[in-house]
């Protein structure tokens, strides 16, 4: 299986313009910057678009694993927090937090816990990072 996306840049590197697309379309000629990402102008940039395929990843490992445990979500919310840091070695994902809460009937605590913790170690997203991941889970009544 492989999924494709690509970027175009033009310019410099603080003037530049780019624009990300992937074949599904649902990006298409999206624009970003300088400014989306290292400062405060709305857009996105690659670290957003790595956070929300973490969150999703997630979502649906969390949905594997209660099902392997007979269980099924009501729902699953998930937002991952990525923070970059410029290191010696330049700017670097350092974390990934996941905040996950989920409504899943019948689930113990333990139960959820579990699927949780095997959800973040399996979830491919979560295993391609070179970064240090962690969560709150949180399972709803």
């Amino acid at each position: 299986m492989q999924r494709k996306a690509s970027a175009v840049w033009k310019g410099g590197l603080k003037d530049g313009k780019g624009a990300v697309s992937s074949t599904s379309g649902v990006l298409s000629n999206t624009p970003y910057s300088f400014t989306t990402r290292f400062e405060d102008t709305p857009g996105t940039n690659p670290e957003e678009l790595i956070a929300a395929a973490h969150a999703g990843c997630f979502s649906m490992a969390l949905s594997g694993q209660l099902g392997a445990a007979n269980l099924t979500a009501d729902s699953i919310n998930t937002t991952a927090t990525l923070t970059m840091e410029k290191l010696d070695a330049g700017w670097t994902i350092t974390t990934v937090h996941l905040d996950v809460t989920a409504k899943v009937p019948g689930a113990t605590a333990e139960a959820f816990d579990k699927a949780a913790q095997n959800a973040k170690a399996g979830c491919p997203v979560s295993r391609v990072l070179n970064a240090k991941v962690t969560m709150d889970a949180k399972l709803e009544a």
